[in-house]
């Protein structure tokens, strides 16, 4: 496998969320140099980034290992997803751009149609794509990047079932749009909240926290009235 030099941090986090690397493995940069055909200089500066970013630790005689987040550490990410995620459509309302609101009816499109048809094989991909998409409209870098990172960790720490609703799941992807498009800051805001709420408990720990078996997480919020979307 060869790669360019300054995608090798991109890879071997990918390799970290698909679980190539356990958790609790070390990374040592000669062995990584060889698998992804560099220099141990970009493979230094690639797990100093992921250090930085908490998939990577420093142990003292073992050197650079995979982080082994706790079970709390892994609530506290879904948690901050309930915060940011809706912080982020409504700068997506503010700033989003044509080119943004094109890609993203695409998408809800698409999504929709997959969804009516119970042609499940797609939403996942599709719904990272309509999130990323999202992520990028609020014109902030440090946002984006902030709801990217959290997103590959969530994508590390948890596995995600599939909505037992995929047509009201995209339904509320496009009322979100349909709110960004109107630069409903508010509106936007509160969908997404919504939206964000209903998919945590989909979430199942990857790993099972003091050796017992994994579980998924429980909605503490009170259902909300999804005809409200209509309003």
């Amino acid at each position: 496998m060869r790669i360019p030099a300054h995608s090798v941090c991109t890879a071997i986090r990918d390799d970290i969320v698909a679980g190539v690397h356990g958790r609790g493995s070390r990374l040592t940069e000669e062995l990584l140099a060889r698998r992804y055909g560099v220099s141990r200089v970009p493979v230094r500066e690639a797990l100093r980034t992921l250090e930085a970013e908490g998939f990577v630790v420093t142990r003292r005689h073992a050197g650079a290992c995979v982080a082994e987040p706790t079970a709390q550490e892994a609530a506290d990410l879904l948690e901050m997803r309930l915060l940011l995620e809706p912080l982020g459509a409504s700068r997506a309302a503010q700033r989003r751009t044509e080119a943004h609101l094109k890609v993203l009816r695409g998408l809800v499109r698409l999504g929709q149609e997959r969804a009516r048809r119970g042609d499940s094989e797609d939403l996942r991909s599709l719904g990272g794509w309509f999130h990323v998409t999202l992520a990028q409209a609020t014109g902030s870098h440090a946002l984006t990047s902030m709801l990217t990172q959290l997103r590959h960790k969530i994508a590390w720490m948890y596995a995600v079932e599939s909505p037992a609703g995929p047509v009201e799941s995209w339904a509320e992807h496009g009322a979100v749009v349909d709110a960004v498009a109107r630069g409903d800051a508010e509106r936007a805001r509160a969908v997404m909240a919504l939206h964000t709420e209903r998919a945590t408990p989909a979430h199942r720990l990857r790993f099972a926290p003091g050796g017992g078996r994994a579980e998924r997480v429980r909605n503490s919020q009170h259902a909300v009235n999804m005809p409200g979307l209509r309003n």
